[in-house]
C-alpha cells in the first residue's frame, strides 16, 4: 500500500485537540473522515504531534497508507474538497517510503506562541493569540528563557498527566521577538526542539509572561527549573496563542 505524507494547517478553535476521541470533534477525526470517502478501508493517519484543544498548526505533518496510488496534488485537492467547511487544509501531499514515520523520523519540531499586549479587546484576531493588558519586557523574558536552553530535567514545566518516559529533553531554541502591530505589541516566542513534553511550551510561556510583567526576576526561571517540581512553575498560559509551525526531517518530503 503506498504511503503519503500530508502537510496540514488548521485552526484549533472548534476542535478537541488533534487526537481522535469517540464522540468528539478532532482534527485527526476530520481528516480521517475525508480520507475514508476516498478510501473506505483507510486505517487512518499518524500525526507528528498531538496538539491540545484550541492549539493551531501551520505545519503539522501526518502520514497515511492508501489502497491505490494517487497523484499527490490530486490527493490534496480531493481531501480539501471533502474537509470543507472545517478549518483544516492540506497544504501539500507527497509519496514517501513505506517505512517513513512522521513521528519517529522527525528530527525537529518548532512551535510559535503569539501574545498581544494591548488594552482594547481583540476583534478580527480573537482566538488566534493570548491577550494581556499590560506591557511586557522582552529583554527580561529572554534572559529568563536563556536558562531553559540546553539539556535539562523539565519536570517543573511538564504536565502532571504527561506520558513521556523521561522529563529530560534538549531545548535548542527559545527566542523572543516583539512587533508593534494591532494597536499594541505582539510578543512571539519561537521554540525549537526534537520533541516536547505535554504542556511544556505553554508552561514556558506562562512563566516567562510573569517575568515580562515584572512579577518574576529572570533568575527565578533557573530556580524553578532546578527545583524539578511542578509546583515551582508559573501559570500555564491558554492554548489559543500556540501554533505547531513546522516538523523537520532529514529528507524533506515536501516542496513547500
Amino acid at each position: 500500500m503506498p504511503r503519503y505524507a500530508l502537510k496540514i494547517e488548521y485552526s484549533g478553535a472548534p476542535f478537541c485537540g488533534w487526537q481522535r476521541q469517540p464522540g468528539l470533534q478532532t482534527v485527526q477525526g476530520a481528516i480521517e473522515k475525508a480520507l475514508r470517502i476516498l478510501d473506505p478501508d483507510c486505517a487512518g493517519i499518524q500525526g507528528a504531534g498531538r496538539t491540545d484543544t484550541g492549539v493551531h498548526a501551520t505545519g503539522q505533518v501526518a502520514h497515511t497508507d492508501l489502497a491505490k496510488a494517487w497523484d499527490p496534488f490530486r490527493l490534496s485537492e480531493a481531501l480539501n474538497f471533502h474537509l470543507r467547511p472545517a478549518p483544516v487544509a492540506i497544504i501539500a501531499a507527497a509519496r514517501v517510503a513505506d517505512d517513513f514515520h512522521v513521528r519517529f523520523d522527525a528530527i525537529e519540531r518548532r512551535y510559535t506562541f503569539r501574545l498581544l499586549s494591548r488594552r482594547a479587546p481583540l476583534t478580527f484576531d480573537k482566538g488566534t493569540m493570548w491577550q494581556v493588558k499590560h506591557p511586557l519586557d522582552a529583554s527580561a523574558m529572554q534572559r529568563g528563557a536563556d536558562h531553559l536552553i540546553g539539556n535539562h530535567d523539565f519536570t517543573t514545566f511538564r504536565s502532571t498527566v504527561c506520558q513521556a518516559k523521561s522529563p529530560v529533553k534538549t531545548l535548542d531554541e527559545l527566542r523572543i521577538e516583539q512587533i508593534e502591530r494591532l494597536g499594541g505589541t505582539e510578543t512571539r516566542f519561537h521554540i525549537r526542539a526534537r520533541s516536547f513534553l505535554h504542556n511544556q511550551v505553554r508552561s514556558f510561556v506562562g512563566t516567562l509572561e510573569r517575568v515580562g510583567a515584572g512579577h518574576w526576576h529572570p533568575d527565578q526561571v533557573r530556580t524553578a527549573l532546578k527545583a524539578a517540581n511542578r509546583a515551582a512553575c508559573g501559570p500555564v498560559c491558554p492554548p489559543h496563542g500556540l501554533y505547531l509551525s513546522s516538523v523537520a526531517y532529514d529528507n524533506n518530503p515536501f516542496n513547500v
